[in-house]
This record gives C-alpha cells, structure tokens and sequence, in this order.
C-alpha cells in the first residue's frame, strides 16, 4: 500500500521541515511506500526554496509552487492531482496536526471506512478559529448533511476513489469537505491529540473564513436559495395579518391616525428582505457566470518534479 501525504503550506518556513522529518520517520516504522506532496500557496515568506531543499534530500517529497494565493482548498486539490497513493492523507504545515499518529487513521480506514476524520478532545486553537470550526460544523450539519455528531478537521485520510471522485470538480469554488460529503457517507473518527501552534499566527482571517463559508453554501447546495424563499413567504404573511390589523383597528376606532413610521418600517424591513433575496440569487448567478468563464481552481506556476505536469 502505498501512502500520500498532502500537505498546503503557507507561512510555514519554520515548521515545514520538522513536520516532513516526523511524517518520514512515523512512514518508515511501518516500512510503507509513500510521497510527500507539498503545494506552496504563494506563501510570502521562503516556505518554497524550502519545499525545493526538501525535495533534493528526499526523492519522494515532491514540491508544487502555485502562481498566486488560491486558498487551502484549492491548494488542496492541487496535491490531491499529483498524488498517486492508494491512500490520501491531509494535514496542515504548522505541526499542530500529529504525523506520528496518521496511522490511527490509517488503521481505522481498514475497518471499512472510506474516509477519516481526526477529531480533538481538547483543540489548540485561537477562541476566534475555534468560533469558525463551530459556524463551519453548524453549516456542514444543516446544508451538507454531515452526520450530527461527526467532528470534520483538516486532517484526514481518504480511499483512492474519493480522492479521485473529489479531483472530478473542476470549478474555481473548491470546498473539500462538501466533496467528501458527495462523495460517501461512510465517514468514520480516529480521537489524536491537537498540539499548540509552534510558531506564528493561522493563515484564516474572517475574510477567508467567509470566503469558505460561502463556497459551502452555495457550491453544494440550493438550501440558501429555498431559505430566502422560505423568508420571502413568511414576512408575505406577516405583512398581510399587519394590514388585516391596521382595518380593524382603524374600523374600531376611527379616530386612531395611520402613521408614517409604521409604513416607512414596513418598507425597510421588506427592501430589506428582497435586497437579501436577489443579492444570494446573484451570488448563485454570478458563481455559475465565472465557472462556465473556466476561472481556474489554481494554477501552478513551478514544479520539483517537472515529470507531474
């Protein structure tokens, strides 16, 4: 059996080196084949001649440098492509993710699984991407259909048919985890330990966060479109039972004034509501306007091994 590693890095020159020694030394125990494939995602610091140095001492490490910063996701799907492993492992670049323990999740996919999650009692997170995991949990449960009670990371291992059905998508807007959620349901979790950031800050600010957000709502799923609907209907209602209210009131006292608040409120609250419906319809629209433009997932501009093009 052979084991690929995947890994996106970004900011991660100090760390890089020490997670590769450990996924090496944790791989050799068990005697596997393997490949380490580290996809730099325009990284602004020297994780890249990095990536190149790791490469020449080590054959099998092999380093993919992408143009400009396309986010974990896509970085993600850059490796995915290179990787020729009959298992796919994803993990981060700051050694938070513990290599010596992959083969947990490598032993439980031998139980039948076709994918797993690593999933952590007690996560070394900042408050705010701890915030993040729970919004990103909340939106899988509700919009993908994650089982409750599945706890999705970014360290996992995967089968070669998912791997290679999540390859099949070629649009710009890639959201790993709702391709695993098409993909199967048969997702099983491995408990490992979470360990502190050794050396800066995480690369998710809330714009990136929102960013993802985003592509899980509407990448995988037209919920959002029938939950504006849903809103549309129900303040439709509330506006009719309001006007059934101001007849009666003014029938049973005549002397009661209509005023201009309550119309210029009614006003704002529904432009408000329709302006939220046409914007996540034109979210929709303009999503679908840049895949068919065929905006690339990435692009990658150097390679260690010139034979992966």
């Amino acid at each position: 059996m052979k084991i690929s590693i995947v890994i996106p890095c970004y900011g991660s020159e100090s760390t890089i080196e020490d997670v590769v020694k450990e996924i090496i030394e944790t791989l050799e125990k068990r005697n596997n084949s393997y490949e380490i494939i580290l996809v730099n995602d325009c990284s602004p610091d020297n994780v890249w001649e990095k990536i190149v140095q790791l490469s020449k001492q080590n054959p099998k490490v092999k380093g993919v440098c992408l143009a400009k910063n396309f986010g974990q996701h896509s970085a993600l799907m850059a490796g995915y492509r290179c990787a020729k492993g009959d298992v796919v492992i994803s993990m981060d670049d700051d050694g938070q993710t513990p290599a010596d323990e992959m083969y947990k999740l490598v032993d439980k996919l031998d139980e039948g699984f076709d994918v797993v999650y690593a999933t952590y009692g007690n996560k070394k997170h900042s408050g705010f991407r701890n915030f993040g995991s729970k919004v990103n949990d909340y939106m899988c449960e509700k919009l993908l259909g994650k089982p409750k009670g599945l706890m999705v990371t970014s360290y996992f291992a995967a089968r070669r048919f998912v791997i290679e059905e999540i390859c099949r998508y070629r649009n710009p807007y890639t959201y790993v985890i709702g391709l695993v959620f098409r993909t199967t349901n048969n997702i099983g979790m491995v408990p490992v330990t979470h360990r502190a950031r050794k050396q800066g800050n995480s690369g998710y600010t809330l714009k990136k966060l929102l960013g993802l957000w985003m592509n899980g709502f509407t990448a995988f799923s037209v919920k959002p479109l029938r939950m504006a609907t849903m809103s549309g209907v129900v303040f439709a209602i509330i506006g009719f039972l309001y006007v059934i209210y101001i007849l009666i009131n003014k029938w049973t006292n005549p002397a009661v004034p209509i005023g201009w608040s309550s119309t210029v409120a009614a006003i704002m609250i529904v432009g408000g509501v329709i302006l939220c419906m046409l914007g996540m319809i034109g979210e929709y629209l303009g999503r679908m306007y840049i895949s068919i433009n065929d905006a690339p997932q990435y692009v990658i501009k150097e390679l260690t091994d010139d034979k992966e093009r």
